[in-house]
C-alpha cells in the first residue's frame, strides 16, 4: 500500500514540515500582534506566500525578540493557546521591574538578613505601627541668586521615591536660613519619631563651604545655615526621639564659592578649644561628643570645593543617581553600599565631573532599609 512506503526523501519531508510550522508560528505571532504592525504591513504578510512570510517580519523580530521567544515557547511547549504572552513565561526576579520602580525585599530574604545579622542591623520597626518621616527642604527661587531650574523634578521624585519606601514625606520650600532652622527644630520635636525606626532630612539649594544658602543670602549679607546646626538639631542631646536611629542627610548643593550645589561638614578653620570651661579634658570631651552625635550619616553631591551639576529639563545628577540606586540595591544593600553605588556611577567623568562624598559618618551599623516590609 502506498501509505506503507517509506519516504525516499526525508529531508524534503522535514523541510516541508518545517515550513509548515513556521508559518503557523508567525501567523500567530500576527494573529496576537505580538509585533505591533501596521495594517500595511500586516497585508503585506498575509498576502505573501508562506517561504516569504519570514522574512517580511525579519526587522519587527529584532525589535520585539523578547515577546517573539514567548510566542514560541508556547508553540513548542503547548502552553494554553488563550494564554497572554506574560501568563506564559515569568520575568527573571532582577528584571521584573523597570529601572523607574522600586525594588521591593522579598519578605524571605528580610527574615534571612534579619537573621543572619542580628547584632549588626539597626532594629527595624514593624510596618503597621512604623511612623517614619522624611523633611525635603528645597530653595528654588531666591532674592539675590539665579533660580534653579530642574529642582522641582527633584523634589518630585525623592518624595515618590521616600513614599516608597514608606516614609510620610513633609516638603518645605523658599526658606531663609532663619526658617529652615526653625523647620528643622519643629520636624525634629514630631512626636511620630517615637514609634519610627529612621529619618531622612535632604537639602537642595545653592550652598557656599560654610552651609546651605536661603533665599536672602547675597555677598553682603550671608544668609547660609550652617551644617553644625543640622547636627546639633538631631543629636542625642537635642532630639532623643530619634536616638540610636539612623538619620541619614542627603545634600544637594554647591560646595565651592563660584557655583551653586553642594554640602561640607567641617570649617576649615579651628575650633576653639574651651576646655578651661569644663573640669573635663580634651580627651573625655570627645569622648562625650561622639556619644552626643551618632547614628548620622551625610551624602553630598560632591567633594569639598567643588561644584555638582543640576540639569535644567532632568534635575540634578546627583540626585537622579541616587534615586536609581535605592531603586535597584535598596531591596539587598544597606545604605552604605547603595551610596557607594552612586558613587561608582560618578567614576568616569562625562561631561561634567563630579564625585559624591559621604561625610561625618557614625553610624554604628548597617542600616537596611527593606522596602515592601
Amino acid at each position: 500500500m502506498a501509505e506503507g512506503k517509506p519516504d525516499k526523501n526525508p529531508l524534503k519531508a522535514l523541510e516541508s514540515i518545517g515550513k509548515e510550522v513556521l508559518a503557523g508560528l508567525l501567523d500567530n505571532m500576527v494573529k496576537k500582534d505580538v509585533l505591533k504592525l501596521e495594517e500595511s504591513e500586516k497585508k503585506k504578510f498575509n498576502d505573501a506566500k508562506p517561504g516569504d512570510k519570514a522574512w517580511v517580519l525579519v526587522d519587527a523580530v529584532r525589535q520585539k525578540r523578547h515577546k517573539v521567544g514567548q510566542v514560541l515557547v508556547q508553540a513548542f511547549l503547548n502552553v494554553d493557546k488563550n494564554s497572554t504572552p506574560t501568563e506564559e513565561v515569568a520575568e527573571p526576579a532582577e528584571s521584573a521591574q523597570t529601572t523607574d520602580t522600586l525594588k521591593l525585599c522579598p519578605h524571605e530574604e528580610f527574615l534571612k538578613l534579619h537573621k543572619e545579622m542580628a547584632g549588626e542591623i539597626y532594629p527595624i520597626k514593624e510596618r503597621m505601627g512604623r511612623t517614619r518621616l522624611a523633611l525635603i527642604i528645597c530653595n528654588r527661587e531666591f532674592d539675590h541668586l539665579q533660580v534653579r531650574e530642574g529642582a522641582e523634578l527633584d523634589i518630585t521624585r525623592m518624595t515618590e521615591l521616600l513614599v516608597g519606601l514608606d516614609y510620610n514625606v513633609i516638603v518645605e520650600e523658599k526658606l531663609t536660613a532663619k526658617e529652615m532652622e526653625s523647620v528643622l527644630e519643629a520636624f525634629a520635636a514630631r512626636p511620630e519619631h517615637r514609634s519610627s525606626d529612621s529619618t531622612f532630612l535632604v537639602f537642595m539649594s545653592h550652598g557656599i563651604l560654610d552651609g546651605i544658602c536661603g533665599t536672602q543670602h547675597n555677598d553682603e549679607k550671608p544668609d547660609v545655615l550652617p551644617y553644625d546646626t543640622i547636627f546639633r538639631i538631631f543629636n542625642n542631646r537635642n532630639c532623643l526621639s530619634l536616638k540610636d536611629k539612623p538619620k541619614v542627610i542627603i545634600v544637594q548643593a554647591c560646595r565651592g564659592a563660584n557655583r551653586g550645589e553642594l554640602w561640607v561638614s567641617d570649617s576649615p578653620a579651628p575650633m576653639a578649644d574651651n576646655s578651661a570651661q569644663s573640669p573635663e579634658n580634651l580627651e573625655d570631651d570627645a569622648v562625650y561628643k561622639a556619644h552626643v552625635e551618632k547614628d548620622f550619616i551625610a551624602f553630598c553631591s560632591s567633594t569639598p570645593h567643588n561644584v555638582s551639576w543640576r540639569d535644567r529639563n532632568k534635575g540634578s545628577l546627583f540626585i537622579t543617581q541616587l534615586i536609581t540606586c535605592f531603586q535597584k540595591y535598596s531591596w539587598r544593600c544597606h545604605l552604605e553600599e547603595i551610596f557607594r553605588k552612586v558613587q561608582l556611577s560618578f567614576e568616569k567623568p562625562h561631561v561634567r565631573a563630579q564625585m559624591p562624598t559621604t561625610e561625618r559618618v557614625s553610624l554604628s551599623r548597617y542600616f537596611y532599609l527593606f522596602p515592601g516590609n
